[in-house]
């Protein structure tokens, strides 16, 4: 699901960690949107690779992306400012 607020937008997303490689596999039945990353879910690894990857998808700085909900979780709520 994704959500537009001023200056911003909200995407829900699914992450598998520990995947063969990373990439933003598409959207999911309930409208989030699944997304595997290499990196394993310790140590904030695969919340990092996450950002990496979404920073390069929406062209925007790391610094713009914000995990607000989820963030020991496979399910996140992310923000990406949009100015």
């Amino acid at each position: 699901m994704i959500k537009e607020t001023q200056p911003a937008i909200i995407i829900e997303v699914k992450v598998q960690p520990n995947a063969n490689k990373s990439e933003i596999c598409g959207k999911m039945a309930d409208g989030s949107l699944k997304i595997k990353v290499k990196a394993p879910a310790s140590e904030n690894k695969a919340n990092a690779e996450l950002i990496n990857i979404l920073s390069e998808a929406f062209d925007t700085k790391k610094s713009n992306i914000e995990i607000i909900s989820g963030k020991t979780n496979t399910r996140k709520k992310i923000k990406i400012k949009t100015h």
